[in-house]
C-alpha cells in the first residue's frame, strides 16, 4: 500500500482499526515508527474512523479490523520493518473487499 492509499478513506465497510504493540520492545519497532508517519494522515482522511492504538509490555505487534456485521481480521506485524507493516497494513483493509 503506497502512501497515497493511506491519505485516501478507506472502505466504508471498515468500522474501526486497532494496533496493538509494544511501547519499547524491539520486535515493534516497525509497528511504532508506521504509526508515527502515517497517523496522522489515515486521521485526516478517515476522521470518523475509531483508530485504537493498545500498548502493553511485551505484546507481540498486531493489527486488527472490523468490518460490517461484526466480521474481524488481523495480521501479525511482530519484527517487521516499516514498510512491511504498511504493506501488512494494506493485505488487511484489502480484506474488506
Amino acid at each position: 500500500m503506497s502512501a497515497n492509499a493511506l491519505t485516501r478513506a478507506f472502505p466504508k465497510a471498515l468500522k474501526e482499526v486497532r494496533l496493538h504493540l509494544c511501547q519499547t520492545g524491539q520486535a515493534s519497532a516497525g509497528a511504532r515508527k508506521f504509526l508515527e508517519t502515517n497517523y496522522k494522515p489515515i486521521k485526516q482522511s478517515n476522521p470518523d474512523l475509531p483508530f485504537l492504538v493498545r500498548e502493553a509490555s511485551g505484546t507481540p505487534a498486531r493489527a486488527f479490523a472490523r468490518f460490517e456485521r461484526g466480521v474481524e481480521k488481523h495480521v501479525e506485524l511482530d519484527g517487521l520493518s516499516s514498510a512491511d507493516v504498511e504493506k501488512k497494513f494494506g493485505e488487511l483493509l484489502a480484506a474488506s473487499a
